[in-house]
């Protein structure tokens, strides 16, 4: 954890959104709910939230959100993490249903 000036702890809110092809946000939002629960029972995760707008709400549409909070930021990549075979598989599902994806780190004011 990363200690703030307040002697506080800094929690970090980590969302990846996707830019879905058109018609396909509620399947990639169910695909990466799907994901995000294996990353979690393996450890990697907290909880997770997804959200998305198929075309029926007014904002942005076609756009999957998935959330979770860290105490820290690490790489995936990382020499000492094993990547759950399985949460692959379904990110494998998950590229042809998508234009895009982008992440975001944000600190959560607690």
């Amino acid at each position: 954890m990363h200690n703030t000036n307040d002697g506080g702890s800094t929690v970090y809110l980590i969302r990846r959104i996707y830019k879905t092809k058109p018609g396909e946000a509620a399947k990639v939002a169910r695909l990466v709910k799907r994901q995000g629960e294996i990353y979690r029972d393996a450890g990697q995760r907290s909880e997770i939230t997804v959200s998305y707008n198929g075309a029926t709400l007014p904002g942005e549409q076609n756009v999957v959100v998935l959330q979770w909070t860290a105490d820290v930021i690490d790489s995936p990549s990382r020499p000492d993490n094993k990547l759950p075979a399985e949460a692959l598989e379904v990110g494998a599902e998950v590229r042809p249903l998508i234009e895009s994806q982008r992440i975001e780190f944000m600190e959560l004011l607690t």
